[in-house]
């Protein structure tokens, strides 16, 4: 008789980059999502993204165009399908804001001497 093997859980939830992308709301479809990342300009952790079914999950950092500008997010939690706007901030932290709050930190003026 064998043995009934128990799936094992996986550390972290992951999902697909481009199904992430969409429920984040970066992009309004999945198709969308595809294109952007055949394109090439996707990043994950620094790596070039080769497809759109690439696993992402919390603690990855993504880079892409939005618009006009480049967006830097970690995941912090996927999701089951695309919610409220409200709830597709909760997938992310916005690592552009941390970056534009370290800019405008006035230089510490040298201590006379």
């Amino acid at each position: 008789m064998r043995a009934r093997r128990e799936p094992v859980p996986s550390p972290r939830p992951l999902i697909r980059l481009d199904k992430w992308l969409v429920q984040a709301r970066f992009v309004k479809t999945r198709s969308l999502a595809a294109e952007l990342v055949d394109s090439g300009h996707v990043r994950v952790n620094g790596q070039r993204s080769a497809k759109p079914a690439q696993a992402v999950g919390p603690g990855d950092v993504l880079v892409f165009p939005q618009g006009n500008r480049i967006r830097m997010v970690r995941i912090t939690g996927v999701a089951l399908r695309r919610g409220s706007a409200s709830d597709a901030l909760a997938l992310y932290l916005d690592l552009d804001a941390q970056v534009a709050v370290a800019e405008d930190v006035p230089p510490i003026a040298p201590p006379d001497g």
